[in-house]
């Protein structure tokens, strides 16, 4: 089956800034508050309830940050060099390469799913798949944290951090996910929405919602 063109561009651009998004996001979630509350109110929903997965890991800072508050979390990025620096960064923590449009997990087998500024690299018309895999693999009761650039519109980037790259990054409006998400089984547990900081270019926007039975 080929693999669809965006997936392979996304990819390849974060291979190639892996590192130096690394090191630029290092301290950062020292200065990012609402992020450290947003991630700590879900750490403490899901408890020790089960394993956790970080969908979109990166150099794996929120997986790194959740396990400090005791959560069991696991990480999964379609980068194979993303994944190398978050096994270094955090060798005692897992991460392994897949992809969240097919995800290499058993139905029903996670307590929890993180998707933090991951799922604003999947276009409109494959968003809806991929909130089924999300619902497929988390057991009921199971909570769903999303951390994404709220609007409506997409941001193309050809460059980062010094190197070519083709990247995507579709905005998303809170209200109409929401929606979305109880259409496929979800209730919505809170929706937040912040102004934007630090030379953010929008405002961002945080959403926990738990799979029904």
């Amino acid at each position: 089956m080929t693999e669809p063109e965006f997936l392979a561009r996304t990819r390849a651009g974060y291979d190639a800034i892996a590192t130096a998004y690394a090191e630029h996001a290092a301290g950062e979630m020292q200065k990012r508050y609402w992020d450290r509350a947003v991630l700590t109110a879900f750490a403490e929903s899901v408890g020790d309830s089960g394993p956790v997965a970080d969908i979109g890991t990166g150099p794996g800072r929120i997986a790194g940050f959740l396990a400090t508050l005791g959560v069991r979390v696991h990480g999964i990025d379609l980068s194979p060099a993303m994944v190398d620096v978050a096994r270094n960064a955090f060798p005692e923590i897992g991460f392994e390469v897949g992809s969240m449009t097919a995800l290499e997990l058993p139905d029903e087998s996670r307590a929890g799913l993180v998707a933090w500024y991951s799922l604003i690299h999947i276009p409109p018309a494959e968003r809806k798949g991929v909130l089924g895999e999300f619902r497929r693999v988390l057991r009921p009761g199971g909570r769903l944290l999303l951390a994404f650039q709220s609007g409506t519109d997409v941001l193309h980037l050809d460059e980062g951090y010094g190197r070519p790259i083709d990247l995507d990054f579709h905005r998303l409006s809170a209200d109409e996910l929401a929606d979305s998400l109880v259409a496929d089984g979800f209730t919505v547990d809170f929706r937040i929405e912040r102004r934007a900081e630090d030379g953010e270019r929008t405002s961002q926007a945080y959403l926990m919602a738990t799979r029904s039975s």
